[in-house]
């Protein structure tokens, strides 16, 4: 099948966009989601460990953003299955270039696209079509002690979402504003 993954770099250093190549024929379509041997460069020694999927029905629904605390930071893939999705990183790192940076990529069933965020990332979406789905692989388990998240409309990130916030989970709504104190995650 010769080369079926193209990973690119963006500005925030670690954080990828894999596309995966559609194979089809008249029995319909073939298409690799995921190869641990082409992944081996941004997965280090990590392995996935868990896989989630989420539905979400209304448009502008913001989900995130999320993070595990060190030592239980992963690497997360995130991917949408169906409808179309605007998925986020922010990079939380501490002495990062681009600490507190994020960057957004159109996540959707057509154009195959994977994030791959690494850790001390926070991550997080809003969905662009109703009844958006994404798979999500992890190479740490969820480990409720170490999560947490920042606000999706924290004025020191000034996210721009493409739509009014329709939906945010009372989880959601309930996370901290960054402050000048906040320093980073050591990843």
């Amino acid at each position: 099948m010769g080369n079926v993954m193209k990973i690119y770099p963006t500005e925030i250093p670690g954080l990828m966009i894999m596309e995966n190549e559609l194979h089809t024929d008249n029995r319909g379509a073939f298409s690799r989601l995921f190869c641990n041997e082409s992944l081996k460069e941004h997965l280090g020694s990590s392995q996935i460990v868990q896989i989630n999927h989420s539905i979400t029905y209304t448009a502008g629904t913001v989900r995130g953003l999320h993070y595990q605390k060190p030592p239980h930071a992963e690497i997360k893939m995130v991917r949408c299955q169906k409808g179309k999705v605007w998925d986020i990183a922010v990079d939380l790192r501490s002495g990062s270039p681009t600490f507190l940076k994020w960057h957004a990529e159109e996540l959707s069933s057509d154009n195959r696209r994977m994030m791959i965020i690494p850790e001390g990332c926070a991550h997080g979406f809003q969905t662009l079509e109703e009844n958006s789905e994404l798979l999500y692989l992890h190479t740490a388990p969820y480990t409720p002690s170490a999560e947490a998240g920042i606000q999706a409309n924290d004025p020191l990130l000034a996210i721009s979402w493409p739509l009014p916030i329709q939906d945010l989970s009372d989880r959601d709504r309930s996370h901290p504003l960054l402050t000048a104190s906040f320093t980073g995650l050591t990843v």
